[in-house]
């Protein structure tokens, strides 16, 4: 499959793992792209930029194919040194990054200088066309059925996609809700490059957290999320667990975040997939947990999905597509 995306980053699948905090790390973004996708290592996972130099590093020990660093740059009282994030990706010759969160501007001008192509991630249309006005080379455009933050205007994809294809003249991949070749096939029919998937590579071989995170992925259904922050208008989808219904409880009573800042801690959230104790804090996953049903390895998911969307569209598409009547 030849898409827009496929051709602007070099790669075989149209197929990419987005950044994922705690959860995008060396080994599954190298199996991811020498599965033929594009894989991202997720920057502010790594506790100092030097830490995020060693595990760029330690990517490239495991594979030789390109990859790219996800930098989210979100308001915060003590933010990160994003400054040093962002210039230890330069210096180590990344050629990819996927940013998210806030305006990517500030970082934009210095990848640009070094030709470092950027992929935006955004939850509307008005955002994808300010990041395209900006100059980014590609967006990631994320519907309401996403893992993580997907905004506040509660856009699923099924309207999302084409509404972006109708408005969006750079490359777009399509993001929440993807995870098998169906997904690909209607994501390209929308108007779509190709698809970024997250909760879907949190649930492989390679990723690196605990096998009983991976198996509540494959037992829950489509309903096992809750939408915690939605007061506070930083909306968060995370998994159905003792922790995320207490906050919801709590926030609809009338709480306020330093009441729940304790539950949503993000070290708590860590343990999570470091023990496998899945109701010790917060953690994200989307609906698209109701579509997994095995924890495969990255090559056998990224190639089942492209077999899968190839045999949609060349078999039962176009096989419903009759030859007009002479």
């Amino acid at each position: 499959m030849r898409t827009r995306f496929t051709e602007l980053f070099g790669v075989e699948h149209p197929v990419a793992q987005g950044g994922m905090q705690w959860v995008g790390r060396a080994p599954l973004v190298a199996a991811v792209v020498e599965a033929g996708g594009l894989g991202f290592l997720t920057a502010l996972t790594q506790r100092t930029p030097e830490h995020l130099r060693q595990e760029i590093r330690r990517c490239r020990e495991l594979t030789d194919k390109p990859f790219g660093v996800n930098l989210t740059i979100l308001p915060t009282i003590s933010p990160p040194p994003y400054v040093e994030y962002r210039q230890v990706i330069i210096d180590e010759g990344v050629p990819f990054v996927e940013t998210a969160g806030s305006s990517p501007a500030v970082h934009l001008e210095h990848f640009k200088a070094r030709g470092i192509k950027v992929i935006h991630k955004c939850t509307s249309v008005r955002h994808g066309l300010k990041a395209q006005a900006l100059g980014v080379d590609a967006l990631s455009i994320d519907g309401f059925e996403c893992a993580g933050h997907p905004g506040e205007d509660d856009i699923p994809g099924l309207v999302l996609i084409p509404a972006a294809a109708d408005a969006i003249d750079i490359p777009f991949l399509a993001s929440g809700g993807f995870a098998d070749g169906r997904g690909l096939a209607a994501a390209l029919a929308l108007g779509a490059d190709g698809v970024n998937m997250g909760t879907r590579f949190m649930c492989t071989v390679e990723s690196e957290i605990h096998q009983n995170v991976k198996e509540r992925l494959v037992e829950a259904d489509e309903l096992s999320t809750q939408l915690i922050f939605r007061q506070l208008r930083n909306t968060a989808r995370v998994a159905d667990n003792a922790v995320s219904r207490e906050v919801v409880k709590r926030l609809g009573e009338g709480a306020q975040f330093e009441d729940i800042r304790e539950l949503v801690a993000g070290v708590r959230g860590v343990r999570v997939y470091e023990t496998g104790d899945l109701d010790h804090g917060i953690w994200s996953a989307g609906m698209v947990q109701g579509l997994i049903r095995d924890i495969p390895t990255c090559a056998d998911l990224v190639r089942r999905i492209v077999r899968e969307a190839e045999e949609i569209v060349l078999e039962r598409l176009i096989g419903m597509v009759r030859a007009p009547v002479a």
